[in-house]
């Protein structure tokens, strides 16, 4: 069991190296975005083929993890490709000044793997149970999976249709599924994270997988998703007003 997590550390640290040089050549931070998801398919490829069994489970959360990070890779390329650096990333490049070169390395990119390693907890459970059949528990695992992944992708794809509308420069998002929530992407990536640690419950070391959606939701919550982003919008009165009808997070029917 040990090894399974030697084996994703390892992984994450030389991944992380690479993007960090990659971004050094382009000088652009904020290509660690594009990296987040490939980062887990790196571990969950890793920690699959190094169990040396391809059990059901096994192959259902490399499959799954497979196509969340591929999507996500792929939806957050096109959305910065020719925008040049996230405005999150040039604003702490001109903040950092000279130490520019290891505040990124170490804030940004060994950071970041931190993260990766404790929020994969549950697929490297999982690759190396040796739990082989599916069960119930699984199932609503998968389906709560689903419903997360479709949340964050629908709530992508509506969004950049809508900034990519030039009639809607300088509008609030406030149609689809941001009707409900004001970050329909943010619930759905915290819910597939709480399916996949349902699947890994099955497993065994519950508390030890806990910490990854835990860890997540909070993140997402507090610190670089929701209470970043809406920072951005102080003093914009549509936007005060989308906070007063819209939900933050979790969807509801929009208040009067």
């Amino acid at each position: 069991m040990e090894n399974v997590y030697i084996i994703s550390a390892g992984c994450i640290f030389v991944f992380m190296n690479l993007m960090y040089l990659l971004a050094l050549r382009l000088k652009d931070n904020s290509i660690v975005d594009i990296g987040w998801g490939v980062g887990f398919i790196i571990v969950a490829l890793a920690t699959l083929i190094s169990s040396g069994t391809f059990f059901p489970k096994q192959l259902l959360i490399t499959a799954i993890i497979i196509a969340w990070g591929l999507r996500l890779a792929v939806y957050i390329f096109m959305r910065n490709n020719g925008r040049g650096e996230d405005y999150r990333y040039r604003q702490w490049r001109e903040e950092w000044g000279k130490t520019i070169y290891w505040r990124s390395y170490l804030q940004v990119f060994m950071l970041q793997g931190v993260i990766m390693f404790i929020v994969a907890l549950p697929v490297m459970q999982i690759n190396s149970s040796s739990s082989s059949e599916l069960s119930m528990i699984d199932i609503l695992g998968f389906v709560v999976w689903l419903t997360g992944f479709l949340f964050e992708s629908i709530g992508d794809t509506q969004m950049m249709r809508f900034k990519n509308n030039p009639s809607n420069k300088g509008k609030i998002m406030r149609s689809g599924l941001w009707k409900y929530t004001r970050h329909p992407n943010y619930f759905g990536e915290a819910l597939l994270w709480w399916g996949i640690f349902i699947i890994a419950a099955s497993t065994g070391n519950v508390f030890l997988s806990l910490v990854s959606p835990l860890l997540l939701t909070f993140l997402l919550l507090r610190v670089s998703g929701v209470a970043m982003l809406e920072k951005k919008y102080t003093g914009n009165a549509e936007y005060d007003e989308y906070i007063r009808t819209t939900s933050s997070f979790i969807p509801m029917i929009p208040r009067k």
